[in-house]
């Protein structure tokens, strides 16, 4: 068994897709129209294409504002994504302006850094050495 697809709920597909893509460096992978606003929108990472997918998915489920906005007051992310190095992805994103909640911090041999998505979630980057 493997994680094939994943998702993050999103205010505004549009918007998450220009985050995800054009400030993450993701690559769509799939893009299909649900209804009259809605799509299957995915994005890879660009080192494996073929490998897990997340769903940009529209956060228009009763449940997810209170979800997301409890995550959210508590600090926690609701993903996270593995980096070579968070503190040079830490500069690398303040740059492009990303907003983060928790700069890079160390413990023991993992170090993390969390951001805001600009889509109503934080994103956890880490780094395991060794």
């Amino acid at each position: 068994m493997k994680i094939h697809l994943t998702s993050v709920f999103v205010d505004d597909q549009a918007k998450a897709e220009r985050f995800y893509t054009g400030v993450l460096g993701f690559v769509k992978k799939h893009d299909v129209p649900l209804g009259e606003k809605d799509r299957w929108l995915t994005v890879v990472s660009p080192q494996d294409p073929d490998g897990a997918e997340l769903l940009l998915e529209p956060a228009g489920h009763p449940a997810v504002k209170a979800y997301r906005d409890a995550l959210v007051g508590d600090g926690i992310p609701l993903a996270q994504f593995a980096v070579d190095d968070v503190r040079a992805e830490y500069e690398r994103l303040r740059e492009h302006g990303v907003r983060f909640t928790q700069e890079p911090l160390s413990m023991g041999p993992v170090t993390t850094a969390v951001f805001d998505d600009t889509c109503g979630n934080l994103i956890q980057i880490a780094t395991q050495a060794g």
